[in-house]
């Protein structure tokens, strides 16, 4: 493995990698002495598909420069499908880090199977040095997009999200309960529709959680309308999750109920 070079910024890199592939790819990328950057720290997991949006999102909000995922080739995944889920997850992780305001790129995912040693050195290199000209990650340094990455991290845990994502494999290559199959690409508007839905709300829920705020105040945080922000709030309102605090004067403000506290 390449050595770092002191003094410099090095990114810091989770890699993924499924047991049945990639990870048996990383063992014989080692035993060829392949090189690659010592800045990935591997975990192995049974399948890509383990791999959660949230447990990614998670990893970005705690600081991380980039992640890889790695699993088998489309058709030869030990668990038959897992890889077709792992791709539309992955879709979806990369929209909500741009609606975080996070570069979408520090997020790869790669097919690496146990003879391609050499291609996970490849891809490694390859990966770390994009990562280095992105540069550190400024989640830690700067409230407005650690606020951003919480809220996508809160969005990909939204049942509508983690349904949609869970169901859409098979809604597009079996059909729904009507035996009727769903086109790509409509699918793919409704759940990016659905994504920027739940992350502006979940926003709405980060942003009310530290003080109450006006539908006006938050539409100028977030840049939206304050009549989209209203109706945001009131669907917030009926899953009980936000409440009104008392106005000042005569505009209303709204706090985030936390669950387990009082309203």
């Amino acid at each position: 493995m390449a050595d770092k070079t002191s003094g410099e910024w090095e990114p810091k890199v989770i890699g993924f990698l499924c047991n049945w592939c990639s990870y048996a790819g990383a063992d014989l990328c080692g035993v060829s002495r392949y090189q690659y950057p010592t800045n990935i720290r591997a975990v192995r997991v049974m399948c890509s598909t383990r791999i959660s949006p949230h447990l990614v999102l998670d990893i970005f909000k705690a600081g991380a420069d980039g992640v890889l995922l790695g699993g088998c080739h489309i058709g030869d995944c030990h668990y038959i499908t897992g890889n077709y889920y792992t791709e539309k997850r992955v879709r979806l992780m990369k929209r909500l880090l741009e609606e975080s305001g996070l570069e979408a790129d520090r997020l790869r995912l790669e097919w690496v199977s146990a003879s391609e040693g050499e291609k996970f050195s490849k891809i490694v290199t390859e990966f770390t040095e994009h990562v280095r000209k992105l540069g550190p990650s400024k989640v830690k340094k700067d409230e407005s997009l650690m606020a951003r990455v919480a809220a996508a991290d809160d969005a990909s845990e939204t049942f509508r999200l983690r349904a949609l994502s869970g169901k859409e494999f098979g809604l597009v290559t079996k059909g729904n309960v009507y035996n009727n199959k769903l086109d790509p690409a409509e699918l793919d508007k409704i759940i990016d529709s659905a994504t920027e839905e739940e992350f502006e709300r979940s926003l709405i829920l980060e942003l009310s959680r530290t003080k109450p705020r006006s539908v006006k105040e938050l539409g100028g945080i977030m840049e939206l309308p304050t009549d989209k922000v209203l109706r945001h709030i009131v669907v917030l309102r009926q899953k009980n999750m936000i409440t009104m605090e008392h106005p000042e004067g005569f505009t209303p403000t709204y706090k985030t109920i936390e669950i387990g506290g009082e309203q």
